[in-house]
């Protein structure tokens, strides 16, 4: 148990000694921050989407393809560039443009206009010829004679025909798609006007309430920092106790050891020197009896009458002390240095010095107190400076002429928007009607084509009058008079919006594409000074349309695009530092003392310092250990003792007999009384003297490394609470920086990017470019080329229906021929005269 108890206390002290050297070797290191968690990144809610103008783009579509053709159709037609002299002059001075420069740049117009002209009067004189012959039997009657050629021409006619039907199918309803798509594109693309001025409008005057939004804003990350300011001190204070509790521990666990050094040794020096004392007092007493217990035994081994007892005689005859404690060194000279030890109660100055570390997480609550209620107040401050962002915001008084510009804008857009309505219903109404009308041309030849054809199938002869064939023909004659009596009305409707849709596209479209249209702008003298934009919607003096745009387009705010009396930079407003000062001096400048902790008093350091000069050290314990190896009586009792007994029972002599079991008798009670007394007595003295002799080579070195260790702990304490809780300010002061950087980066943002943003006028234009050519102009463009298409296809169509109407109709004579199928398409089984 005792040598047991013994190395424990050893390991313990071993595994104290490294935890402590590690804590002074590494001593409480600079930390990393801790990193940002998901709740550091703030959340701030959008308000401002109501009011957005949203950006409108092109939609792929499968007339593409179409609109590609009449576009290059169109730049074929007009290749003139933008004219920017007429322009100005008209804008200027309407009175004094000329015809010809009219005529010069719309020459690709006049030519159509002159061919359009042309169809418009032509196709009906020809319609009216052709009524005439066909009143004279002229025209569209009967073959005079059947050639050998009639079937090749024949098939000839029917594929022509159906191709140029074909065309028209096509064409007509790619006129009925592309109408309808005009048709449903212009409502809202008319009624998107007004309601992007609207936006706009809105978008200016609700400038100071969003920004007056987003300075309240500052709630969420002030919330937050008040949150965090609420955790502070007890986070430094557990985060001092975290990083110097290894060091702290370790150093009263150091000191608890030479405290139970101390005790300890002083228990055991007590016991070496009663027990020596003991020892050698009972040595005394037991010297005499031992000697004349010697005596009596040899005179009864040497009695003649004593059988066998020789060879027990020398045995006795060694009978006498063995080890003697009177010659130990003693004990006295140390335990006179160490009376009255301990002076101190050190469990007690341990659990106080415990008690006092492990409170510094309630002590920095208490001293950090003030500093948190200061920093709180800083943040009421920096929300009033954060509020002069609204207060100084420039743009209420900036915005007015563009709102008003815009009213103007939306106000006069009125009357145009509704006449543009008006014309794209008379424009639907028109198209679908004749759309409809030349659909039954198509179909008029293929029900003419396919009567005509089953027709000649059942004719026997082709002299014959068969119904089939004559209604074909018919049906094929009404196509004809359909296309004769609305193909005027077709050309002026493609004319008519051609014209309208082919200058929208060259002189608009193609321009506001290549910038062009902006650069016109932009040139002094183009535009009268009531339509001068620049001054209308404020810009700056040395900026334009065009700039203003790119600048708008690409982010810029509203006050870097407007003219101000003063210039207005958002990144100078929007400075960290402008709004942290304060708070980052106050969070810098603050001290407290967290770590004054007292391990070890002034009398427990004395205490130990007398322990180490005691004089524990000296004492050779080698005296002691080499005296215990002897016996207490050389001879061993209970062997002589047994001896004895045995000797008895061989005796003759009844005397003899029984003064050796009297001897043996008086030899085991002093065994038992004395001897074994004194051998635990000296096991006992045994395991001080081990526990002495351990200890003493390495006293002065333990108590010398625990008092320096102390007191070097004692200063660190201090030194390095103060360190970390400079660290941990700095962590805390660079998250709350953070918030309000995050909270500024989202505010210039909002600015630029939505509240005060002039996008919306670049989005605006993008988007009446988008509505105006992509969604609008490409399909009425496709509208009047697919109905060009089948207008023009409308004279190959009469010219192969007339003829091929003769087809179907008897033959007034016959040529016979050999009867080949060749020569002669139908079976002709006997000649007949013909019936004329």
């Amino acid at each position: 148990g005792a040598p047991g108890s013994l190395l424990a206390t050893a390991g313990a002290m071993r595994a104290a000694g490294l935890l402590l050297a590690w804590a002074l070797l590494h001593p409480a290191a600079t930390q990393q921050c801790h990193p940002a968690s998901p709740g550091g990144v703030l959340r701030f809610t959008d308000r401002h989407a109501e009011i957005r103008v949203p950006a409108l783009h092109r939609v792929p579509s499968s007339l593409d393809p179409l609109y590609g053709l009449v576009r290059r159709c169109l730049d074929l037609i007009q290749q003139n560039p933008l004219p920017t002299e007429l322009l100005r002059t008209a804008l200027n001075d309407p009175s004094s443009v000329r015809t010809s420069q009219v005529v010069q740049y719309e020459l690709g117009y006049v030519v159509c206009a002159a061919v359009a002209l042309l169809f418009t009067v032509a196709v009906p004189v020809a319609g009216m010829c052709f009524c005439y012959c066909r009143s004279r039997r002229r025209c569209g009657g009967r073959l005079r004679a059947h050639r050998r050629s009639l079937g090749c021409r024949r098939r000839c006619l029917l594929a022509c025909l159906s191709f140029t039907s074909l065309i028209i199918l096509i064409s007509v309803t790619c006129a009925f798609v592309t109408s309808q798509r005009v048709k449903g594109q212009m409502e809202p693309g008319l009624g998107a006007v007004p309601s992007t001025l609207r936006t706009l409008r809105q978008h200016l005057a609700n400038v100071p309430q969003g920004v007056q939004m987003v300075v309240d804003k500052f709630e969420v990350p002030r919330k937050q920092i008040i949150s965090d300011l609420g955790g502070l001190s007890r986070s430094v204070g557990l985060s001092i106790h975290a990083q110097l509790k290894a060091m702290t521990y370790a150093a009263l666990a150091d000191l608890r050891d030479r405290a139970e050094d101390l005790q300890t040794s002083l228990h055991h020096l007590q016991i070496l020197d009663r027990t020596a004392r003991a020892l050698a007092a009972a040595r005394a007493e037991l010297e005499p009896a031992l000697r004349e217990r010697r005596r009596r035994v040899v005179a009864l081994l040497d009695d003649p009458r004593c059988t066998s007892c020789a060879s027990v005689l020398g045995r006795a005859q060694s009978l006498e002390l063995g080890a003697d404690y009177g010659k130990v060194p003693s004990v006295e000279k140390v335990l006179k240095a160490l009376a009255g030890l301990p002076r101190s109660d050190f469990e007690e100055m341990i659990r106080q010095g415990n008690g006092t570390f492990n409170s510094i997480p309630e002590l920095a609550v208490e001293r950090m107190a003030q500093v948190i209620q200061d920093l709180r107040g800083d943040l009421a401050r920096t929300a009033e400076k954060v509020q002069s962002i609204a207060d100084g915001f420039p743009l209420p008084d900036y915005t007015r002429p563009a709102s008003e510009a815009l009213l103007k804008a939306e106000d006069r857009s009125q009357p145009y928007l509704r006449e543009a309505e008006r014309f794209e219903r008379y424009r639907w109404i028109a198209g679908t009607v004749l759309c409809s009308i030349v659909l039954l041309i198509p179909a008029c030849n293929v029900t003419g084509m396919a009567l005509g054809a089953f027709g000649l199938s059942k004719r026997e002869d082709p002299s014959d009058y068969e119904c089939r064939g004559e209604a074909g023909a018919k049906f094929l004659l009404v196509g004809v008079g359909l296309a004769f009596l609305f193909s005027w009305l077709l050309i002026l409707l493609v004319f008519a919006t051609f014209l309208v849709g082919g200058n929208i596209q060259t002189l608009v479209c193609r321009n506001w594409v290549n910038q062009e249209i902006y650069k016109f702008i932009d040139t002094p003298g183009n535009l009268p000074p009531s339509m001068n934009l620049t001054r209308q919607l404020n810009l700056r003096r040395d900026s334009n349309l065009s700039s203003a745009y790119r600048e708008c387009k690409s982010g810029a705010g509203l006050w870097e695009v407007l003219q101000l009396d003063r210039s207005y930079d958002l990144d100078e407003h929007l400075k960290t530092p402008k709004y942290t000062a304060d708070f980052q001096k106050r969070l810098g400048d603050f001290t407290a003392n967290l770590g004054d902790v007292r391990l070890l008093r002034s009398e427990g350091r004395q205490d130990l310092e007398t322990f180490a000069r005691s004089g524990v050290d000296e004492v050779d314990y080698g005296r002691f250990q080499e005296e215990m190896k002897n016996p207490v009586v050389q001879t061993s009792l209970p062997g002589l003792a047994r001896n004895l007994e045995g000797l008895q029972k061989m005796q003759r002599n009844s005397t003899v007999a029984g003064r050796l079991a009297a001897e043996a008798r008086a030899l085991w009670q002093m065994q038992n009384s004395t001897v074994q007394s004194q051998e635990a007595l000296v096991a006992k003295l045994g395991e001080s003297v081990q526990f002495l002799s351990r200890l003493a080579p390495h006293l002065k070195e333990r108590v010398r490394r625990t008092l320096a260790t102390t007191a070097s702990v004692e200063a660190r304490l201090p030194l390095q609470a103060q360190q970390i809780l400079r660290q941990e300010l700095g962590c805390f002061t660079r998250k709350e920086l953070r918030y309000f950087t995050q909270y500024l980066n989202w505010v210039g943002q909002t600015l630029r990017e939505d509240v005060a943003s002039c996008q919306p006028l670049a989005t605006a234009l993008d988007n009446g470019r988008v509505i105006l050519c992509d969604r609008i102009a490409d399909p009425w463009n496709g509208f009047w080329f697919s109905l060009g298409c089948c207008t023009f296809f409308l004279i190959p169509n009469i010219i192969f229906a007339v003829r091929l109407t003769k087809h179907f109709r008897p033959i007034r004579n016959r040529l016979i021929s050999t009867g080949s199928e060749e020569t002669c398409p139908f079976h002709i089984p006997r000649v007949t005269a013909l019936k004329l």
